[in-house]
């Protein structure tokens, strides 16, 4: 027998109803985006004063003061690309200047054999 009366049991609760209580969903969705005004385009967000726009995969600042932000991606791509260009024309400058050297180096050898020939053969004579 419990010391203050019955115990704790609270009711059940009834399960709700699956019936939505929109009609949204019997329209078809020409007829939401006329009634509704739904666009279904890329995500859009206010930061700090700034609009920011999902596209292709990257967010793009849509407030930017000098240029759009597809722009300015636009340019850090070309940049990249131009140093990726230039650090190859380096590479190719520093292989074409140890060649030059070489040939320069294989050159004056062969120009001194030359000498030590001539020199020998006047001996000679």
């Amino acid at each position: 027998m419990p010391l203050f009366g019955n115990t704790f049991s609270p009711k059940k609760i009834p399960p709700r109803k699956s019936a939505s209580l929109s009609s949204l969903h019997t329209l078809d969705r020409s007829t939401r985006e006329i009634e509704l005004g739904l666009e279904y385009g890329p995500p859009v967000m206010n930061l700090g004063g700034q609009s920011w726009k999902f596209e292709e995969g990257q967010w793009i600042s849509e407030s930017s003061g000098n240029g759009s932000g597809r722009e300015l991606q636009r340019l850090k791509k070309r940049n990249v690309q131009l140093e990726e260009e230039n650090n190859l024309l380096k590479l190719k400058i520093e292989i074409l200047l140890d060649m030059l050297t070489e040939t320069t180096v294989e050159y004056h050898l062969i120009e001194k054999e030359v000498e030590d020939i001539k020199t020998q053969h006047r001996r000679k004579k």
